[in-house]
């Protein structure tokens, strides 16, 4: 295994496009690191540039010490899974399993080793004589993954690899990858589009958006101090509460939303006073969005209630803005079209400047 380290990683095409606009990160021997961010934000290419099927436009990228700009994607000792599963339909799992060997041109039994290994870690074993074709989504996926394991890479990368298997399958692998992460201890270059992929394999999260790094962290903590409103919005699910408003002071704090009615914030709620009079945007976490006892809090009307086992989505509307609660399933389920007071959890709340969405709390 081996530590990558990126500095100031630049992808400009000829058209001008920027890709990716100085990307610099490392990821520690052993580490699996996750790259997260919406189509079209660069994480892909940013992959592919370590892999070295892109070119690097500007920066320095190293491999177990050694800067590999230059260097053939074979000589750079990674293995890469792609999103799509690109096994040989004419071979069996065994033979996909043990193609890149063979044209290392390994001995056969030390091929016939790692094959069986790698089949017996994947649990694999007993379609070893099968072709591609009389497998499930998750096997090939699992075939795919074998194929990079049996090269004893020093890093793996993987390009979305679940994104074209089913809710169920997608769990299971992920699963699978993080048990091999474990097992193997090799470092991983993780690439999704899906945040809860992202959140539950990484040790840490790289966020991207149009080609440039937003927060790097480790998963709750991105979840709980996002250094933005995008990072703060893209994490999370159901997502983040956001609504525009003035912080006002006045026995108490509270948020002067701009085309209807003041929300108190919690008592106690530690602000600045330069706040007081500042527009910003607040935003809350459904989980910490809550009913309010008595007549506390502020009136919110239910337009849909979502019960989906383990919790309650109730999505409410105060004046124009849409907001999302997590309930407790033991709660009585309110009714659609009625008024329900709601409060927000003490300590749990997040403002963003309205102009460049940065944290101005939880920094």
């Amino acid at each position: 295994m081996a530590h990558v380290r990126l500095e100031q990683l630049r992808k400009v095409y000829p058209d001008g496009h920027v890709a990716v606009a100085g990307a610099s990160f490392e990821v520690g021997e052993g580490e699996l690191l996750a790259l997260v961010g919406p189509s079209g934000c660069g994480k892909s290419t940013l992959l592919r540039m370590v892999a070295g099927l892109e070119a690097i436009s500007a920066g320095t990228l190293r491999i177990g010490g050694r800067v590999v700009n230059d260097v053939a994607p074979g000589e750079r000792d990674i293995a890469m899974v792609f999103q799509s599963y690109a096994l040989y339909p004419h071979m069996t799992v065994a033979g996909n399993l043990g193609f890149a060997l063979k044209m290392r041109r390994l001995p056969a039994r030390v091929i016939e080793a790692r094959v069986a290994e790698a089949a017996r870690m994947l649990e694999l074993e007993a379609v070893l004589s099968h072709r591609p074709a009389q497998l499930s989504g998750g096997q090939r996926q699992r075939v795919a993954l074998g194929r990079a394991l049996v090269r004893q890479p020093q890093v793996f990368l993987l390009d979305e690899p679940l994104s074209n298997l089913d809710a169920r399958l997608r769990a299971g692998m992920r699963v699978e990858i993080a048990r091999l992460h474990r097992q193997l201890g090799t470092t991983m270059l993780y690439v999704t589009h899906d945040q809860i992929e992202a959140m539950t394999l990484g040790q840490r999260i790289v966020v991207m958006k149009d080609g440039r790094i937003q927060q790097i962290d480790a998963p709750m903590a991105l979840y709980r101090r996002p250094a933005n409103l995008f990072v703060a919005t893209f994490l999370g699910s159901p997502a983040m509460n956001v609504l525009p408003g003035t912080l006002q002071r006045g026995d108490g704090w509270c948020l002067q939303l701009a085309d209807g009615p003041r929300l108190p914030l919690p008592a106690g709620e530690d602000l600045d006073a330069g706040l007081d009079g500042r527009q910003v945007v607040l935003g809350v976490r459904p989980e910490h969005l809550r009913r309010a006892p008595g007549q506390g809090g502020f009136e919110a009307r239910v337009e849909v209630v979502e019960p989906v086992g383990s919790d309650v989505h109730v999505h409410l509307r105060v004046v124009g803005h849409a907001l999302v609660a997590r309930l407790a399933p033991e709660d009585a389920l309110p009714a659609v079209g009625g008024e329900l007071r709601m409060e927000f959890a003490p300590g749990q709340l997040h403002l963003f400047d309205p102009l460049d969405g940065v944290a101005l709390t939880h920094r």
